[in-house]
């Protein structure tokens, strides 16, 4: 955890009397790191579910008819979520600091530039890389990102994603379909396979379901309840569940064994559901179990759900090297104090480190002390 140190300083000679030229003033910020310590041993947080937003995005989606709008972007305006969603700078890195937290991986709130038309979805993942790969640039230490994709336009979804990886971004998140093309679809096989090749996981992050489901059964509330329980109260988490369980019954991990896949949430009910689940293995024609495959091509983050029964149901489905540290800024709000007082339900010192860092760094690649 790094103090934030502020000092003021004058950019010329010129003084007002008593202080500085307000013209002329600026600001320094420097850090001083303060770690969370359990059992006498520093630990490195590294949070990998952090969320952001651009403005340009933002107009975009709002302007889409009324057909195509994923309401649950009302969340965004809730509090003062718009503006720390906005901030990639000193003001997010302040909250971090409050958390304990060393390095962010950033990215795109829902629902990305999925529901934009193909043109527009390339330009705006585009600049969203682009202002992301700035941001990592300005705080190399305390930042990298998720790359943010045009899945509404197939054909351009491997190639931005390459763009994406050679500026510096370490994964991609993505949701379980663009319009009414899912996931799984064959036309985004060359983007699993360039994911694959290039080492970049890829985030499956939940997404308000389609607008016809929602009429079928998440009606006959009042709008704020139907909103709940098509979002955050289940719906989000059945349909990113959903996806990650279609990717495995159409054999994309047969295909493609390396390519490395990360749910939130504790694995967004998976993990709950295998003894069912693992029934499919036979009748779709897998090469093993669906379990196998959640052992070895998932990983895990919490979400900022930091309750204990959730990690001890979640390894006994999974290893310890699959769990991975998120807080889902700003939506949920871990404190110092309720992140410390989780990590000691860990067994041991090496299964904190694991869950704090050690398993960020080796799934996505990272570098501390720099892009």
């Amino acid at each position: 955890m790094y103090r934030l140190m502020a000092r003021i300083e004058s950019a010329s000679s010129n003084r007002l009397e008593g202080g500085m030229s307000s013209a002329t003033a600026r600001c320094y910020i420097s850090y001083q790191k303060i770690a969370i310590t359990r059992q006498g041993i520093e630990l490195t947080v590294i949070a990998i579910e952090e969320h952001w937003m651009m403005p340009e995005l933002v107009s975009a989606l709002a302007a889409l008819p009324d057909e195509d709008r994923d309401e649950s972007l009302a969340f965004n305006e809730l509090g003062d979520h718009a503006e720390r969603l906005r901030d990639l700078g000193d003001e997010r890195i302040l909250a971090m600091d409050a958390q304990g937290i060393d390095l962010s991986i950033l990215s795109v709130t829902p629902p990305g530039t999925h529901p934009l038309a193909p043109a527009d979805a390339v330009r705006l993942s585009q600049a969203a890389n682009d202002a992301a790969a700035a941001a990592v640039a300005s705080h190399p230490l305390r930042f990298r990102a998720l790359s943010t994709l045009p899945m509404s336009s197939p054909r351009d979804v491997a190639d931005e994603l390459e763009r994406a990886a050679a500026l510096g971004h370490v994964g991609a998140m993505v949701y379980g379909r663009a319009g009414d093309r899912f996931l799984d679809d064959p036309v985004y096989e060359h983007f699993f396979a360039t994911a694959e090749r290039l080492a970049q996981p890829v985030f499956i992050h939940p997404q308000i379901p389609s607008r016809a489901l929602r009429d079928a059964s998440y009606r006959g509330f009042d709008p704020i309840t139907e909103l709940g329980l098509a979002s955050f109260g289940w719906g989000w988490h059945v349909e990113a569940a959903t996806a990650a369980l279609r990717l495995i019954l159409r054999g994309t991990f047969d295909r493609h064994p390396g390519l490395q896949v990360v749910l939130g949430h504790w694995g967004e009910l998976l993990p709950f559901w295998v003894d069912r689940i693992d029934s499919l293995s036979r009748v779709a024609g897998l090469q093993r179990t669906v379990s196998d495959y959640l052992r070895s091509n998932f990983s895990i983050t919490a979400s900022g759900m930091l309750n204990p029964a959730l990690l001890r149901h979640t390894l006994s489905v999974t290893s310890i090297d699959r769990l991975l540290f998120s807080t889902d800024y700003p939506f949920q709000h871990p404190t110092r104090e309720d992140i410390a007082v989780f990590l000691d339900e860990f067994e041991s010192d090496a299964d904190r480190q694991a869950f704090t860092s050690a398993n960020a760094v080796s799934l996505f690649g990272l570098n501390l002390t720099g892009p």
